[in-house]
């Protein structure tokens, strides 16, 4: 996987649309902070598809875009739930055990949302195929992504105001690897044989 073309890509795609991507998650962060981060997850879900339909369409990103997957509060509200819980025994026991278990939640499902509001899956389906895409020969392309996709959010999140840079740039990078992924999975699709008819028929 050519990472330094997926960041070239990410970058040039934030620059890009870089007034309505730091306007929306400028909103974003105002709003999980106003309803004290029950709207994080879905409001995430909307700012990933609209991210999304940049990346496909050219589309311009939308303050409404982040209330655009209101459907799917429930299951990702227990989603987020989940999360904070298993961070939060991870941090309680030490600080190593927390950022492992952070870490493997990143590197398990982070195709699960994109999943979710662009192949219109239901949370388990799309936690498992998640998975099934991290895992994919080589994981070590998976884990890069991990580590820049991270290192970003961590960069941005140390600096004030950069986060609203970074968290676009962090979020277009894997969508850009997200796609690849899919185009991927259809190639092999493609390229399957066509069933041996039966000879008894």
């Amino acid at each position: 996987m050519d990472f330094k073309e997926h960041l070239k890509t990410a970058w040039e795609t934030t620059l890009q649309f870089v007034v309505p991507v730091i306007l929306l998650t400028l909103v974003q962060v105002l709003v999980i902070t106003v309803s004290l981060g029950i709207l994080a997850p879905v409001t995430t879900a909307g700012y990933i598809q609209s991210l999304l339909r940049a990346i496909r369409e050219g589309r311009e990103p939308r303050i409404g875009d982040l209330f655009s997957e209101m459907r799917l509060f429930l299951p990702l509200f227990v989603y987020g739930l989940l999360v904070v819980i298993l961070t939060s025994l991870g941090f309680f026991l030490l600080v190593l055990p927390g950022l492992l278990v952070a870490a493997f939640i990143v590197f398990s499902t982070i195709y699960m949302i994109p999943l979710m509001t662009d192949k219109d899956m239901g949370l388990i389906e799309a936690t498992k195929e998640s998975w099934a895409m991290a895992v994919r020969k080589p994981v070590a392309d998976q884990l890069v992504l991990m580590v820049l996709y991270l290192l970003i959010l961590s960069i941005g999140g140390s600096i004030p105001l950069a986060l609203l840079f970074a968290q676009p740039l962090a979020t277009f990078l894997m969508l850009v690897v997200y796609e690849e992924r899919l185009r991927g999975d259809q190639l092999v699709i493609d390229q399957e044989p066509p069933p041996v008819p039966d000879q008894d028929a």
